[in-house]
């Protein structure tokens, strides 16, 4: 099988390791800058060229598409999906995860577990905003953030006002969310492929910092997950439509909240923490599908 893996660099982890997976189970697998694609739209004859020359023959694509290049790298998938070209993560459902509002108001209607939120356009009102989440401390985060940039735990409703009124004023689009005080700056990471957890970590906060990301400093390890969390992971994942996903979530006294859902996790956390080979997971998931 000939297998593309769009990435920006062969020698990121997350590439090396679903090439090295694909070549172990035999496999044509190859990366593709999809930056540096050029997308022909003609009638009947959609195709992708790169580096000078048509891509042909390709039965499946694994798209590791970052947050920054979603509007570009989207288009690539979606133009490989008219050449009738699997992908483990569809453009739509790619598209769908990266707007953190309707990915929130999405797992609402499936009736997930989430942290109370409030999106208002620039609203004047704050108490308001912050009666509505019960007040400080509280999160507010920036739409547009990723890997922990653009999230601010206000301690006192003086500092949530203040942060609150200084997003709005610059127009930057934000949401405020409660605080979760159990989950004691920790939180869940659950690897789905295919409708199945193949590995879960809890990542914890360094000291002084409430944002759990591996990128922040913060450490993982290993946890089995509830039925509860299991259930909840894969019902996020299947909410959003991704057959691969990062679901996030906190333990919290009235179970498990979702806080995103990721179309494209990294595997270097997860595989190191669990031990769980997740890339092989991912070929397999191709394999069945093609």
């Amino acid at each position: 099988m000939k297998i593309a893996v769009l990435s920006r660099g062969a020698k990121l982890y997350s590439t090396k390791r679903l090439v090295e997976e694909g070549e172990k189970a035999g496999h044509d697998i190859s990366v593709i800058d999809h930056l540096n694609c050029n997308i022909i739209i003609e009638q009947r004859k959609p195709s992708v060229h790169y580096k000078g020359e048509e891509v042909k023959g390709v039965d499946a694509i694994i798209p590791r598409i970052g947050a920054s290049v979603t509007f570009y790298g989207t288009a690539v998938v979606r133009q490989f999906e008219m050449m009738k070209v699997f992908s483990t993560t569809e453009s739509q459902a790619l598209v769908r995860s990266r707007d953190k509002l309707r990915s929130l108001q999405i797992l609402s209607r499936a009736g997930l577990g989430l942290p109370k939120t409030v999106f208002t356009n620039y609203s004047k009102n704050v108490d308001d905003v912050l009666n509505s989440i019960g007040g400080a401390p509280c999160i507010i985060k920036l739409l547009e953030g990723t890997q922990g940039l653009g999230v601010v735990l206000a301690e006192t409703e003086n500092a949530a006002k203040s942060v609150i009124e200084a997003f709005n004023g610059l127009q930057a689009r934000i949401i405020v969310q409660e605080y979760i005080k159990e989950a004691k700056g920790a939180d869940i990471r659950a690897f789905v492929v295919d409708g199945k957890v193949v590995g879960a970590m809890k990542r914890q906060a360094k000291d002084g910092e409430f944002r759990s990301n591996l990128h922040r400093g913060g450490t993982s390890n290993v946890i089995e997950l509830s039925p509860e969390e299991e259930e909840a992971a894969i019902e996020a994942a299947k909410a959003m439509k991704l057959d691969v996903a990062g679901v996030d979530m906190l333990q919290s006294a009235r179970g498990p909240l979702i806080l995103e859902v990721n179309s494209s996790p990294g595997l270097e956390g997860i595989e190191r923490a669990t031990g769980n080979n997740i890339a092989g997971e991912i070929i397999k998931f191709v394999e069945r599908s093609v």
